[in-house]
């Protein structure tokens, strides 16, 4: 495959493994994402979801920056409205220095959790209605052209750390156009907008002193196994695991009736959100992933392992990266 690939980490919370553990494993995958050739690796921030580990994304970064050496790590991404701008452009600041060349900052408007905790977080609800503005003020910060007259970010300012527009609708893939940033679309779990987002992103992209060229990167389910059997299998616990994170409300479904579930019609919205899939054999992973890369016209692809089982979320990896010709076999 001639496109860049590479990570995104949820941090998943395995069952019976600690948030401890959770992280461990992250450290240990980025690792092997460094050995094996990937690009980057990005950790999205969600609240008060039990079974997700990346709370903290600026603190998960550090970490794992200090035991890898060259692979690209960053927030895929950062919910902008839970926070101030200069509180961000400090903190990635910060780990652009520590660690030069290295740090991306994906950018999000979505609350990365429900109502009652975005009241916890002191989140305003019309927070949202400023990102464009946020965005612009920490674009200034970390560029040393604040916007703030006499607030400066220390460390941040002059590091350039490279922002991305995070996406699942329109109003995304406007806001990356208009401010010619490069722009991922989040089509591992919302697929439904993504061909008209990125049809209006290359449309309408203005070039910037970022970016010359619009450029796009689409998430996608992968699970690669050494036999398509082995495949499907961890495809199915999966999507199982997914009708106990969304309708189970703190209780765990039999896969019996996770099964049932999944022939509801709350079922089939749950298996529409997995469209963007590439489950199988390492060669019919690739194929997948060819095909989707240019339906999605991706200059990108960032994969998400939906393997539940860790040892077969490493494997599915690795898989991918040999057949990608990333390493060898």
């Amino acid at each position: 495959m001639a496109l860049p690939l590479s990570i995104l980490d949820l941090a998943h919370i395995g069952e019976g493994e600690t948030a401890a553990d959770s992280l461990a494993a992250s450290v240990t995958m980025a690792q092997r994402a460094e050995e094996w050739g990937y690009r980057r690796i990005w950790y999205a921030e969600h609240h008060n979801m039990p079974t997700i580990a990346s709370s903290a994304t600026s603190v998960l970064i550090a970490h794992v920056a200090a035991h890898t050496r060259t692979i690209r790590l960053g927030a895929g991404g950062v919910m902008l409205p839970n926070h101030a701008p200069l509180t961000i452009a400090e903190q990635y600041g910060t780990l652009a220095t520590l660690h030069p060349g290295r740090i991306d900052l994906g950018l999000g408007r979505a609350p990365g959790s429900d109502q009652q905790t975005m009241r916890a977080m002191r989140r305003n609800p019309a927070a949202a209605d400023e990102f464009p503005q946020d965005v612009l003020e920490l674009q200034g910060y970390l560029t040393g052209e604040s916007r703030i007259p006499g607030v400066e970010a220390t460390p941040g300012k002059g590091t350039d750390v490279p922002l991305y527009i995070l996406g699942s609708s329109l109003f995304g893939a406007q806001l990356a156009a208009m401010l010619g940033l490069p722009y991922a679309f989040a089509s591992h779990f919302a697929p439904a907008a993504l061909e008209e987002a990125v049809e209006l992103y290359r449309r309408d992209f203005r070039p910037s002193a970022q970016l010359a060229e619009p450029y796009v990167i689409a998430g996608v389910n992968v699970i690669a196994a050494d036999t398509a059997e082995e495949a499907q299998a961890q495809f199915l616990s999966a999507k199982r695991k997914r009708v106990s994170l969304l309708l189970g409300r703190g209780r765990a479904f039999t896969p019996e009736e996770a099964d049932a579930v999944l022939e509801s019609p709350a079922g089939q919205q749950i298996l529409q959100m997995t469209r963007y899939s590439a489950v199988g054999t390492p060669g019919d992973v690739a194929a997948e992933l060819d095909r989707f890369a240019g339906h999605a016209r991706a200059d990108e692809l960032i994969v998400v392992s939906a393997a539940p089982e860790r040892a077969a979320w490493l494997r599915s990896l690795e898989l991918l990266a040999q057949v990608s010709g990333l390493v060898t076999a």
